[in-house]
């Protein structure tokens, strides 16, 4: 039986302000536009004025910092140095992004919306900020907001933290926070359940082997060893989980773990999309266990009623960064024949490929920029490192609209 500890109140570092004036984890990674295309040039606004709705933005890491862009206008809303090399994931407030960085996991506001004193608390769009508070993490990894709260993986310590990302509008604390430690650290993820448990990944530094469903009160209620080198996760639609294995995928299901078997050997789902308005998860699919940079073909979608895998060959690679779900469940894939890949999920066929790229080669370190998918609503956006660009793609209509950025993003992440 797995036991874990839990800490007794929060477990937090903030962060002098210099480290922020002065400029400025790393998780393990599976290691010509259409005639409607308009093009804009990106400027950087001083602040951001005030507005009657909430103004949905995304954050874009550069080689020296990280970019807040206003979704709809595709403007620059504002530009903060940090140094390193540095990942985001939404919060899971549709306000905050998280950055993992040095010592931990630092909160950015992108002042999508800020409450209103006095005025029933209306949103209002507001001025970005990257705040000085910093959730201490050794190696900071996964994060994953699911079932109202959010979950942090440190990597270095086995330790999961979680909390209600309501609680970040606070400027000056850290929220309170439910922290617990896994008898081993490693490179895993845990997922917070709506009734208080949590599901995590099990292994050490040298292996990981499958999935274990704990209680509120961190008692083993079940689990799965039938997932070798389990990384990442999924949700569908039902509140079903996914996590990815070396051998297929294993779904949790009304309490239950069930595999997903693949036909070959060793066929890798390291990376996931899932989509609330779909059962079937999006997954990326290597079948090279000694390939230093296999670049594959094929897509994997697993459907979670019947733990069936489907395999999709686009007819173009593809990389970690390439995968997303449309505004109706719609499997989404950036190739490197620069389109915009658009699979229907029950089905598998490729409905139709938005061209929004010139073909392009991944990287051979996984840390390197390449383009980038990240989908919000019904656009998807997708960076271009070759042409510091980003496009916003109606996935609907086929639409484009396309800016210039003043740096060369890496990686890209919306707070919905």
């Amino acid at each position: 039986m797995t036991t874990l500890s839990r800490y007794g109140g929060a477990v937090l570092t903030v962060v002098a302000a210099t480290f922020a004036a002065a400029c400025g984890g790393t998780p393990e990674a599976d290691t010509t536009a259409a005639d409607t295309t308009e093009t804009t040039t990106t400027t950087t606004a001083a602040a951001a004025p005030e507005v009657a709705t909430a103004q949905p933005r995304l954050a874009l890491t550069y080689d020296g910092g990280v970019l807040v862009v206003d979704e709809e206008e595709l403007t620059v809303v504002d530009d903060f140095a940090l140094d390193g090399f540095n990942r985001l994931s939404p919060a899971g407030d549709g306000r905050h992004v998280l950055i993992s960085t040095e010592g931990g996991f630092r909160a950015l506001d992108t002042g999508s919306w800020t409450e209103a004193h006095g005025d029933h608390g209306h949103h209002y769009a507001g001025a970005p900020t990257l705040t000085d508070l910093t959730f201490a993490a050794e190696k900071p990894g996964h994060v994953v907001p699911h079932a109202g709260v959010t979950a942090l993986f440190d990597d270095g310590t086995g330790r999961i933290d979680v909390f209600d990302p309501a609680d970040l509008a606070s400027t000056t604390d850290l929220p309170h926070l439910d922290s617990r430690t896994l008898p081993e650290a490693h490179h895993g993820v845990a997922v917070p359940m709506p009734d208080g448990g949590m599901l995590v990944t099990l292994g050490d530094s040298e292996e990981r082997t499958g999935v274990a469903l704990l209680g509120e009160n961190g008692t083993e209620i079940a689990r799965t060893e039938q997932c070798p080198g389990v990384h990442g996760e999924a949700v569908a639609a039902d509140g079903v989980v996914a996590f990815g294995c070396e051998d297929g995928m294993v779904i949790f299901r009304d309490g239950t773990f069930t595999k997903a078997s693949v036909p070959d050997p060793y066929g890798r789902i390291g990376n996931q999309a899932g989509s609330e308005d779909s059962p079937v998860v999006l997954g990326d699919y290597k079948t090279d266990p000694d390939a230093e940079l296999e670049r594959p073909e094929r897509v994997a979608l697993v459907d979670t009623r019947t733990a069936s895998v489907r395999l999709v060959d686009l007819g173009t690679s593809y990389t970690f960064r390439s995968l997303g779900r449309g505004p109706a469940g719609e499997a989404l894939v950036l190739g490197t024949d620069g389109n915009l890949h658009v699979i229907d999920p029950e089905s598998g066929e490729i409905v139709r490929r938005i061209e929004v790229l010139e073909p392009w080669t991944e990287p051979d370190e996984w840390q390197a920029p390449r383009p980038a998918l990240e989908v919000q609503g019904e656009t998807a956006f997708v960076t271009d490192p070759a042409t510091d660009s980003l496009y916003a793609v109606d996935v609907t209509s086929g639409e484009i609209r396309t800016a210039e950025l003043p740096h060369t993003p890496n990686e890209i992440s919306g707070v919905a």
